[in-house]
């Protein structure tokens, strides 16, 4: 509830004001309020104040994502989001470690590391990353046309790239597949082994985040030379295998079968959504774009839970497997088509100023 106004205004901010300022401010302003929780005993208060923090941090994705998109082009901004991807899942797989480690014994460390860490990295962006908002203004190619400065609002622009809206609704799908990773998967595990489920769940987990370490590089060489339409359907292609496998066969091997395939699955799908909605978004409205698109196609990650919850209530988790596989290839197959429809309509738009140029010559 706190993310939804955080995401938004924190989109118009980095349109409207900066993207370097609004960054420093808000990851600064999340860091201390780390640093005050490091003091307080474990209360209700504490819990507020975490809330509060994230949403600092709510306010300044926006930015980051823009500043990204700022400073890279369509070639090389595929291995750019690559980067960042992979460097989100380092820390995401030291992060908790370390944490379990410090909560018994040190718990007032767990939020003077996070301030620290959260300090530094706001430190190196103050000193290296030049702002990149008078970059809106510049004149972009003919390549990046759709990059193009445009005034107006968000909704505006969304209403005349309705590719994004469709884009963003079966991203939808992606994701309500994909939270299950974080649902259904452990309810499953469990009931297969009720003594060691929650083990077993960690080494998944673990297992997840060093594919994600070692195969980032990998996928992103391998699949350089193909649109990002198209790498998204390979990973939808890739969530079908790896999670609908489990409505037919599952034990421990499966299990790590199946995390391995859509792994895969996740690397090539976030390398790839955060560089198309880049090249199709006017650098004015990256912000703001960055905000509302990931709201909905994060809806997903919200409903499938709440949703998979109500199924599991009436069918096995066998079945709900191959529901959750059914539902994922309707999803890949309405990516596969919208990327038949960007390409008929790229097609149209070199012909219609293919023809404007040939008027105008004569």
């Amino acid at each position: 509830m706190l993310f939804l106004p955080a995401s938004l205004i924190g989109g118009k901010l980095a349109d409207s004001i900066s993207r370097k300022k609004i960054i420093i401010i808000f990851d600064s302003f999340a860091a201390i309020t780390y640093l005050i929780i490091a003091f307080m005993e474990p209360s209700m208060n504490l819990v507020y104040l975490i809330m509060i923090a994230a949403m600092f941090m709510g306010i300044g994705e926006p930015a980051h994502n823009s500043l990204i998109a700022d400073i890279t082009t369509p070639k090389n901004r595929d291995g750019a989001y690559s980067l960042s991807y992979l460097g989100f899942n380092i820390g995401f797989a030291i992060g908790p470690l370390l944490g379990g480690i410090l909560f018994k014994n040190y718990f007032k460390l767990i939020f003077i590391i996070d301030a620290l860490t959260a300090l530094i990295a706001t430190f190196l962006i103050f000193i290296f990353i030049q702002e990149t908002i008078d970059r809106t203004k510049e004149e972009f190619s003919e390549e990046r046309k759709l990059e193009k400065r445009v005034e107006g609002s968000i909704f505006k622009v969304l209403l005349e790239r309705p590719i994004l809206i469709y884009f963003s609704l079966i991203m939808f799908g992606y994701n309500f597949v994909y939270s299950q990773w974080g649902f259904l998967l452990p309810i499953h595990v469990e009931y297969n082994y009720p003594e060691l489920g929650s083990q077993i769940y960690g080494m998944l987990a673990s297992f997840n985040g060093l594919v994600v370490m070692f195969f980032t590089p990998l996928v992103t060489m391998l699949l350089m030379k193909n649109n990002n339409f198209r790498k998204i359907v390979y990973g939808g292609i890739l969530y079908i295998i790896g999670f609908g496998m489990l409505g037919f066969i599952s034990s421990k091997a499966v299990f790590f079968l199946s995390v391995f395939i859509f792994t895969i699955g996740e690397i090539t799908v976030t390398i790839s959504f955060m560089p198309l909605i880049a090249n199709y978004t006017p650098a004015s409205h990256r912000g703001r774009m960055n905000s509302i698109l990931p709201l909905i196609m994060g809806l997903g990650f919200t409903l499938g839970p709440l949703g998979m919850g109500m199924i599991l209530e009436y069918y096995s988790i066998e079945s709900s497997w191959r529901m959750v596989g059914v539902l994922m290839v309707f999803s890949t197959i309405l990516m596969l088509l919208l990327e038949k429809l960007d390409g008929v309509q790229q097609k149209r738009l070199v012909k219609k100023e293919t023809k404007e140029r040939t008027l105008v010559h004569n």
